[in-house]
Parts: C-alpha cells; structure tokens; sequence
C-alpha cells in the first residue's frame, strides 16, 4: 500500500508541465504565423505597386493615341520627374498623369514619356520597392509602342 502512495507523490506536477510544453508550442506556431502573415501584406502591397505602374503605363499610352499629331510633335515628352500629391489630376496632360502616379503606384514614383516623329512612343515608370521582402531601392516600368 505504500508503494501505491509514494509513485503517485513522485509524479506529481508531470500534467501542469506537459500542458505548460504544448501552451509554448503553440505560442511559436502563432508566432510563426504572425510573421508569415506580416511578410505576406508586405508581398501583396509590392504586387499592387506593380500593378498600377502597368496600368498607369497603358493609361498614358491611351492619352498619346488620343492626342497623336501632338504626341509626335513632341508635345507629351518629359524626362524622370515625379508629380505633385495635392488635388486631383488632370489625366489628359503628362502633369497630371504623373500626379496620379503619386496617388495609386504610391509616393516617389516617377514618371517619364518619349516620343520620336514617327510615333514611336515609349513609357516609363520608376517606383521604390525597398519595403518588400528582397525588394530593390528602385523597380522600373518601361513600355514602348507605335502611335
């Protein structure tokens, strides 16, 4: 009988330990996904950036097609330059498709247009990705095409 006794005196606390093991498993697991998710938003929000330069790209296409003898004359050239986040923007003139750069591929971006006599256009958009994971300073955009 006192064999009985003293084994079960001797195991005493073994439970609350095993549940303390499997409470900080679980907290690491959490942690983990934590993490995952914290670099996932980072990862989605760079996609997004990408997303709208390529769509800004093709919007200013559409403004030198809908303007094309002005776009040929050279009307619509600009080198590197970034717009302004103040008000909305005008997107019929380079000014004004540069400060929608501001406001949907995000702040910094730059924009830059070229167009030859012959209609020969190109599109470029420059923007920071510094903040994704392996993320560049500096990601570039560029899409040329004909008038």
């Amino acid at each position: 009988m006192k064999s009985l006794s003293l084994k079960k005196h001797s195991q005493a606390g073994v439970g609350l330990i095993e549940v303390m093991i499997a409470v900080l498993v679980l907290a690491i697991g959490l942690l983990g996904v934590a993490a995952l998710q914290a670099i996932t938003l980072k990862n989605s929000n760079s996609s997004a950036e990408r997303s709208q330069a390529v769509m800004q790209a093709y919007t200013a296409l559409d403004m030198l097609r809908a303007n094309r003898d002005a776009a040929k004359a050279g009307a619509f050239n600009s080198g590197w330059s970034a717009g302004s986040v103040a008000g909305a923007p005008d997107l019929n003139t380079v000014a004004g498709w540069k400060d929608n750069l501001q406001h949907t591929v995000g702040p910094g971006s730059e924009g830059q247009i070229q167009c030859d006599a012959q209609g020969e256009c190109t599109v470029g958009i420059r923007w920071s990705e510094a903040r994704a994971t392996g993320g560049t300073a500096t990601q570039t955009f560029e899409v040329s095409s004909r008038l």
